[in-house]
């Protein structure tokens, strides 16, 4: 286990290799006695081609966090960067347009179009965007989630683990700079959970995915190369590689 002591800048060295990033974060909600800092001065980088997980109690600021990296949210100071662009810096159009392009999305409660069939979910991302999909890339997005002889079934003739799957692969799909996954287990049995963490971890493994996933699951956060750790809206950790045991002992200690 390492502190993330780094106060990262956009004018580093290493940007091209940093998919996001966050420089003294902050998100203020409320006022006076209300007042809750729900961010309180977060600085991380989120490396490209990484499978980060993001932990921490109820309250601790982690879904605050994923929701202002991605454009879904905006701070109260601070910024944060997607490939370079400063999300803080752009207007709403152009904040839509780079999440449609460059941000892959998978939610706990999958976010289907239910009159759609799976394919046609896997592909609206790039059908609102004007852009027709990779034959090549989309027939190998497909054949590793394991869709096949799905696609032209809609969400309420295919189990919880197959709609996560067209979630999954709707997020591959359009290729992201990155994507965030939002507890993206949290309704499924633990075999579903099993495959699509499997999945996922295969994007980032096989086709250099980076994808940055909010979780309280232990088991879930095991498949990232890193777990980072907030606690009152504050990083008060990271562990690098950890297995799922390593998590729960880890946790364990810090709810003490």
């Amino acid at each position: 286990m390492t502190m993330t002591s780094s106060s990262p800048t956009p004018a580093d060295g290493g940007a091209a290799q940093v998919a996001a990033r966050a420089i003294d974060a902050h998100k203020i909600y409320g006022e006076g006695d209300t007042e809750v800092k729900a961010l309180d001065g977060v600085s991380v980088d989120f490396a490209a081609g990484q499978f980060a997980a993001i932990m921490g109690p109820s309250g601790s600021g982690k879904s605050t966090l994923m929701h202002c990296l991605a454009g879904l949210d905006s701070l109260t100071s601070g910024s944060v960067w997607i490939e370079g662009v400063n999300l803080t810096e752009l207007k709403e159009k152009d904040l839509t347009k780079l999440r449609r392009d460059r941000v892959g999305f998978v939610f706990q409660a999958f976010n289907l179009i239910p009159t759609l069939s799976a394919e046609e979910n896997i592909t609206l991302p790039l059908s609102l965007a004007g852009n027709e999909p990779d034959k090549a890339w989309f027939d190998e997005v497909v054949s590793t989630v394991g869709l096949g002889n799905r696609l032209k079934h809609r969400p309420s003739e295919l189990s919880g683990g197959q709609q996560q799957r067209v979630a999954v692969a709707r997020a591959l799909a359009s290729r992201p700079a990155i994507i965030f996954a939002d507890e993206p287990t949290g309704n499924l049995d633990s075999r579903s959970s099993s495959e699509i963490l499997g999945f996922m971890r295969r994007a980032v493994t096989d086709f250099g995915q980076t994808i940055v996933m909010v979780t309280h699951d232990p088991v879930a956060a095991s498949y990232a190369d890193r777990v980072l750790v907030l606690a009152d809206g504050k990083l008060v950790n990271e562990l690098l590689d950890p297995t799922s045991d390593d998590v729960v002992d880890f946790m364990k200690t810090f709810g003490d």
